[in-house]
């Protein structure tokens, strides 16, 4: 789900979103969002909420993105990827990347609060 905010940005962070939408040819919307998105994986996940923990722990990356991102590691694999697909695949991994570190906090936070089972070997 999802709600729609206008907001008015500063002019400083106007010109980088458009550097940033420019450099990886995406909208600016889709940039702010997410850069919003990863201000958001600085709340430590025992402090969210049991909703959030459930919801963190389920969650994954979309499928535009992860469609994206094998499109990149293929073009990587061939030695076709340009300094913009570098720069696009260092973002998606690095999103990655914390995404999983955050679903394995969360993982942890709901068995610790008794929301899910341990997990058995």
């Amino acid at each position: 789900m999802s709600e729609r905010l206008s907001l008015e940005l500063p002019d400083t962070v106007m010109r980088s979103a458009r550097a940033v939408a420019s450099q990886t040819n995406r909208q600016i919307e889709a940039v702010v969002i997410e850069w919003l998105e990863r201000a958001t994986t600085t709340i430590p996940v025992d402090q969210l909420p049991d909703d959030q923990v459930l919801a963190l722990r389920d969650q994954q990356m979309s499928e535009a993105e992860q469609h994206e991102l094998s499109d990149l590691l293929e073009q990587q694999r061939e030695g076709a990827l340009t300094s913009t697909g570098r720069q696009r695949l260092d973002a998606l991994l690095h999103t990655y990347r914390i995404g999983m570190v955050r679903k394995a906090q969360a993982l942890n936070v709901a068995v610790e609060r008794g929301l899910q089972p341990p997990l058995q070997n």
